[in-house]
């Protein structure tokens, strides 16, 4: 859950500082710029990110991608280091407590320019979490991915991340407690001080009983593993998660490990709404299965329809979905994109009741099935931007569910060479596109993608990354949020050459 605090520090007759504040820019963001009338858009100066540790199979490879766009107005000195999170003690690590400064001792990945993707290190098992600053130039747009691939066991399959801001509530739909899932809520404090957050837990009934979710310390600059089967005595397929912070700010993530099906990261949803996208499922999904979660105390009714490459459309025999208050409901939507792009797009029949959501996604036919997670995601905002892509693996899915939205792709240059190409598509209202992404030109290694709406509709986005192990089909999906390049400062009354602005994401 994003929020964004802007500060201004005005004087008598000028306005001589700015200065703002943000974990993640909200979906409120908008409406707030918007309200606060013309506006300046300024490049961000700092701002960090967490990486949950990727795996603890011994058959895991991890590559972290960096990726800071060029940004208008962004220039100077900077830098940007993303190092590992302390472990807790006991687990082979140093002890996180008060008694260190306990930050890691070596960057994964030194970022050389803005423009040009880094590859960091990759690692085995028991890699750790990972804690990201980027200044200066590097700031603005700083995006990370990690992607995993593991090759048996558990949660075999292909899992990325995105690694994200730290924040203060996160919503998980789609978790699970049932005996073939092995799920974890992994939490990363990336500041000087301790952290303390609750865990909480609701099923199909409401809230599930848990022995130790609530006040669970998270010492200075470490990751905390949490287990959710060892918070409750009950099995349920489908499970919502809340981690709300009770002092200081966490990272936070799921990972969903199935016994036969795989495994990937679940993201956490958007805020809670009366209306949500969950953009680009597969087109060759083969079952896909929709969770969803009201925290409030009252029934609503989602209405459930998919944004396919000719239109809106309201899946046969699926067309709502009844969701109780505090209670979690699923339904199986089978292979509903059949064969085609497509989105779903979700709105509440009572619009004051707040829903979150997601979808399971299967890829591939029995025994040979893998999983990924879609949540409700946040529109693309100003900017987007994704990493780790390459020119056969690479989906990128656009949808505009309001009206009719143009929208500029780019193509970095390549981790090891290439030039820079763009492109412009038009995304019909009510449809989802896989658009043909361009490639950079000469390409070598892999690339960066940004996408910026140029027409001011609504657009939202994902990317999916694919490949094939043992004729298993390895996917998995990253929605695609504004990256957090600017912030819209608001007009002053009286002359701005003096203004002296200093951007700050946390």
């Amino acid at each position: 859950m994003n929020r964004t605090t802007l500060s201004l520090i005005a004087g008598v007759t000028a306005l001589a500082a700015v200065t703002g504040f943000a974990a993640v820019s909200s979906p409120d963001a908008g409406a707030a710029n918007e309200a606060a009338g013309a506006a300046a858009r300024l490049p961000v100066e700092r701002t960090s990110l967490v990486c949950p540790p990727p795996s603890t199979s011994d058959l895991a490879e991890t590559a972290y991608t960096s990726f800071t766009p060029v940004t208008k107005g962004a220039e100077g000195e900077g830098k940007a280091a993303l190092e590992p999170a302390v472990q807790a003690a006991g687990e082979g690590g140093k002890d996180g407590g008060d008694g260190g400064d306990g930050k890691g001792e070596k960057s994964v990945l030194e970022p050389k320019e803005p423009g040009k993707p880094v590859v960091g290190d990759t690692s085995g098992g028991e890699a750790p979490a990972l804690l990201g600053t980027a200044e200066g130039r590097f700031a603005p747009g700083w995006t990370v991915q990690q992607t995993t691939t593991v090759t048996a066991g558990t949660g075999r399959g292909m899992l990325g991340a995105a690694c994200t801001a730290p924040d203060t509530e996160f919503w998980f739909p789609g978790a699970s407690t049932d005996a073939d899932r092995t799920d974890y809520v992994h939490v990363i404090n990336p500041d000087d001080s301790a952290a303390v957050v609750d865990i909480e837990l609701y099923g199909k009934d409401g809230a599930l009983k848990t022995a130790v979710g609530e006040g669970i310390t998270v010492k200075p600059h470490s990751a905390e593993p949490v287990l959710l089967s060892t918070l409750t005595d009950e099995k349920q397929a489908n499970v919502t998660v809340h981690v709300v912070v009770r002092s200081g700010r966490v990272g936070a993530a799921v990972q969903a490990l199935d016994d036969k099906l795989g495994g990937d990261w679940l993201p956490a949803s958007a805020d809670p709404s009366g209306s949500l996208v969950l953009p680009g499922i597969p087109k060759d999904a083969t079952a896909v299965r929709l969770v969803a979660f009201t925290p409030g105390g009252a029934d609503v009714d989602l209405k459930v329809r998919l944004a396919s490459p000719s239109g809106l459309i309201t899946p046969a025999g699926n067309e709502t979905l009844h969701v109780k208050g505090g209670m979690t409901a699923a339904v199986d939507l089978g292979d509903i994109t059949r064969g085609e792009a497509g989105s779903l797009v979700l709105t509440a029949a009572d619009a004051s009741v707040p829903v979150v959501a997601a979808v399971r996604v299967l890829r591939g036919e029995d025994g040979k099935q893998e999983s990924a997670f879609i949540p409700a995601a946040r529109p693309v905002g100003t900017r987007a931007t994704s990493v780790d892509n390459t020119a056969k693996g690479t989906t990128l899915a656009v949808t505009a569910p309001e009206g009719t939205a143009k929208v500029k792709v780019t193509a970095s240059a390549g981790t090891e060479g290439g030039t820079a190409a763009s492109k412009t598509f038009t995304v019909k209202a009510g449809t989802t596109q896989n658009v043909e992404a361009p490639v950079p030109a000469g390409v070598k290694g892999t690339y960066a993608l940004t996408v910026e709406p140029e027409s001011g509709t609504p657009v939202y986005a994902s990317r999916t990354l694919a490949t094939k192990e043992d004729d298993v089909p390895f996917f998995t999906v990253q929605p695609l949020p504004d990256d957090r390049g600017s912030v819209a400062v608001p007009e002053a009354s009286e002359d701005l050459s003096i203004l002296q602005s200093r951007v700050v994401l946390r």
